[in-house]
């Protein structure tokens, strides 16, 4: 029996596949209309606004004004801008380092297999989604310089008199690192899925050749999840610059300026003093900061991270 090749017949399953790849594209932006369409109302609609509104003079109830490089010339040689810029960098330094270690370690000790191991993983996970004004006020307390716990423990088992905490310039960005360490439970789990990952021959393998512990975590775990810790440390430092409700909540700022952030500057600016045009001027240069900080984490990184396709 002949076999029919003629060109019509060739054509027509291809006519099917295209016709079902039309109809899976209309789905495809069907589906992904409402994220299109909240991206553009509540993301880049407002970031075209503020980049707008950063060379005007605005404040809210008026019409905004032209005024060029007007706010960021001033912003410059504003002293709260450097200000405010040292307490976040200060902050950021100590934050994104501790939360680093601390999650490996966390997800480390509940990756091995022990009794009560899905209490423990709830339990450190916990604290990362209770909201940040129910956290603040319960570290406020925690911390209190007159009868918190901390303090009370200090006194009574050691004859110690506690430091003010957040009431003290030399103590209140370490209290607010040692706040931070307990949400760092997102962060642990991240961490825990890439860990469970991991190829176990590797590890009998680095046993029978006689490797510590440590070697092991060194050699093998280490370059393994190169990629998620550059991962966690570029939301880290996102996060951090952007530390906001604990000094609204605890400090107001203070004391002695030492708790006040540069978002916290920036809200003040644009809600305390009307300054639309100033804030928005502020949010730009962050927006562009975080960026530099991104892009030298990724370039620092890029002979210490290994991926799988690495060869």
């Amino acid at each position: 029996m002949e076999t029919d090749t003629s060109p019509n017949r060739s054509r027509k399953p291809l006519k099917r596949t295209s016709i079902g790849a039309k109809r899976e594209e209309k789905y495809f932006w069907l589906f992904i209309s409402p994220w299109i369409l909240g991206f553009t109302v509540f993301i880049a609609g407002p970031m075209i606004a503020s980049l707008y509104f950063s060379f005007t003079d605005y404040a809210i109830m008026g019409e905004a004004s032209f005024v060029g490089f007007q706010n960021f010339m001033n912003l410059f040689s504003d002293p709260l801008f450097y200000r405010s810029l040292f307490v976040t960098t200060a902050y950021a330094a100590l934050a994104v380092p501790f939360t680093i270690i601390l999650a490996i370690a966390l997800a480390l000790l509940l990756n091995a297999k022990i009794k009560g191991q899905a209490f423990f993983r709830t339990f450190f996970y916990a604290p990362s989604i209770i909201s940040g004004v129910s956290v603040a006020f319960l570290w406020m307390w925690i911390l209190n310089p007159q009868f918190g716990i901390v303090n009370s423990f200090l006194y009574e088992v050691f004859g110690i008199t506690g430091p003010g905490w957040f009431t003290d310039p030399y103590t209140v960005i370490p209290s607010f690192v040692l706040m931070q360490l307990t949400a760092v439970g997102s962060t642990m789990i991240i961490f825990l899925a890439s860990l469970q990952q991991l190829p176990k021959e590797l590890y009998e393998a680095a046993a029978i050749d006689g490797a510590s512990a440590w070697r092991r975590f060194r050699n093998i775990t280490i370059p393994l999840i190169s990629p998620i810790i550059l991962f966690n440390v570029i939301i880290s430092i996102i996060a951090s610059f952007q530390i906001f409700t604990q000094a609204y909540v605890i400090t107001d700022g203070g004391p002695d300026w030492m708790s006040y952030f540069y978002v916290y500057y920036l809200f003040e600016t644009a809600f305390f003093q009307n300054r639309m045009g100033y804030a928005s001027a502020q949010a730009w240069i962050l927006f562009i900061l975080i960026f530099v900080l991104t892009f030298l984490a990724l370039y620092v990184s890029r002979k210490n991270v290994h991926y799988e396709y690495d060869k």
